[in-house]
Parts: structure tokens; sequence; C-alpha cells
């Protein structure tokens, strides 16, 4: 692509992506699947947030990568293989997990002892989801393997950040300028996860909803993707080690910790938050369509939230 054409392209992927998922969610709130109790959980302050920004965010994501003209066909398939399969299996966990097992070390563990989670069923179905976009995105069988663990990685990766508000949204954006940096033909496929992220951070940041596996899970594996088609082997083996480490890393240090001591960290995480401690801010009731009062103030599962599972 002609840097023209890249920069058109990728305000369009961010626009499109913003704007459905938008659309999305305003949707979803009017009529959630199975009814709001379904979708509610408890966030880091014990307050209730709808996880429905994840699968807005994941579709949003999807049709960007389906309408976007310009985008490369085998990137545009790899994207949205990325985001479904990821988006899917991410969900799968949000709605039927208890979130009892905790890190691969937990969920592998568990099946050690013939104990099949959620969680590692996740596992296995993102890794497919990896080999998938992978083989759609083509190349050898080197570069098959490492696009694959770049986008399942990813996936993963992200999730793990996703534990205050507005976390891997963030680490999305950031993740997405970046790559864009350093391989600018690869700009509009990461502008797809990077315009659906920004499109509700607002909802994100004021504990109103939250991402959920569905979709921190969905974005990590669209910068993954956008990582595997845009950069050449040597970046993409040092991308790997780098988020293959952070993950083992993850087990056993937590990121929340080692964000709160860093300075600029910690003044980039609590950017757009609300202080801790402070009061939550009057929420207005989302809108409804063909429900009674009664079907409307469920409460629905209070587990703690299911991000960060693996």
């Amino acid at each position: 692509m002609s840097g023209r054409v890249t920069l058109a392209t990728t305000l369009a992927a961010a626009g499109l992506a913003a704007a459905a998922a938008q659309g999305g969610y305003r949707l979803l709130r009017r009529r959630p699947p199975g009814g709001d109790g379904t979708w509610t959980r408890t966030n880091h302050r014990g307050e209730p947030v709808t996880l429905l920004e994840g699968p807005a965010v994941a579709a949003g994501a999807a049709l960007a990568a389906a309408a976007t003209p310009g985008l490369p066909g085998r990137a545009r398939a790899a994207l949205l293989a990325a985001a479904a399969g990821a988006a899917a299996f991410g969900g799968y966990d949000d709605l039927a997990g208890s979130g009892d097992r905790r890190g691969f070390r937990g969920h592998l563990g568990a099946l050690a002892h013939g104990e099949l989670t959620t969680g590692a069923a996740k596992l296995g179905g993102i890794g497919a989801t990896g080999l998938a976009a992978s083989a759609l995105l083509g190349g050898g069988p080197v570069d098959a393997l490492l696009n694959a663990g770049l986008i399942a990685g990813g996936a993963n990766l992200v999730n793990l950040f996703d534990l205050r508000p507005g976390r891997a949204s963030k680490v999305t954006v950031a993740g997405a300028a970046l790559l864009a940096t350093a391989a600018p033909p690869a700009a509009p496929l990461a502008a797809v996860p990077a315009g659906a992220a920004l499109a509700l951070l607002g909802e994100d940041l004021g504990e109103r909803a939250m991402l959920g596996d569905a979709g921190a899970n969905a974005l990590g594996a669209l910068l993954g993707t956008a990582a595997a088609a845009g950069l050449g082997r040597p970046a993409r083996i040092a991308l790997l080690t780098g988020i293959t480490g952070l993950t083992a890393a993850s087990e056993v240090v937590s990121f929340t910790k080692v964000i709160e001591r860093t300075p600029p960290l910690h003044w980039l995480d609590m950017l757009g938050r609300r202080p801790a401690g402070a009061a939550a801010p009057a929420r207005p009731a989302p809108e409804r369509a063909g429900r009674t009062p009664a079907e409307n103030t469920g409460a629905g599962p209070s587990a703690a939230p299911t991000t960060g599972t693996t």
C-alpha cells in the first residue's frame, strides 16, 4: 500500500470499528440476550458492571475487518477468524466459568486431575483460533506456527491486563500505535482493534461496563493478527519471545502491583479512572425495549470478574 492509501484505510478501519462497536453496545444494552442478569458481574470495587462491552467490541472489530475497503484479502479473513474465535471462546468462559481456577498453572493442573475447566477449554479453543487465522494468512510451516503463537499469545496477554477499568483497552491502543510505527503497512490492521477499544473506553473507565474475556481476548487476537501480517520474521520472533516472557511472569508476578509501583505506568493506568475510595457516580437506567420493570431488575450472577483467567 502507498502511504496515502494506508492512511485512508487506517482511518476508515478505526472509524468503522468505533461506530460499529458503539452501535452494537447500544443495541445489546436495549435487548441483552438472556436478560441483564446474564451479563452482570461484580468489579474490583464490588460494584455491578455489564459484560456486554466485550461482545460489542468484538462484533464492531469484526464488522470493520469485513467492511473496510483496501484491506488485503488474506489479512481480512484472518482478522475475522481471530475476532470470532477469541470472542466465542472468551465469551464461553465469561458466562460459564466460575473463576475458581486461574492462570495456566491452575487450568492445566485441573486438567491433569481430570477436570476440564472453562479456562482450559478456552485455552484450547484460542489455540485453534490462532492456527486457523494463521493458516488464512498463508506462509510456510515456520511462519504458520510463529503467527499462530502471536495470535493466541496476544489474546491471552491482553486478557491478563483486564483487571482494572480501561487497562486492557489502553494496552490495545498503545500496542496498535507501536505496531503501526514499527510496520506502517500494518497500521490499517492494527486500527481495527484500536478503534473498537477506543469507542467504549469511556464506558470501561466509568465502571459501567467491562471487556471480559470475550472482549479482551478478541482485542489481543486482533493485535496478534496485525503483527503476524505486518512484521518480518525476526521482529515476530522477538515479539513472541516478549509475549511468552510476560505470560510466564504473570504466573508469579502481579501486573497490577508492578504498575502501581511504577509512577509513569501508574499515571497512565489511572488516567480517566475514578480514584480509589471515590463514590460511584449516579448510573442512568439503560434503555429497554419490550420488557417489564420486574424483568429489568434482576441482579443476575455476582461472581468475580472472569477476566485474566489464563
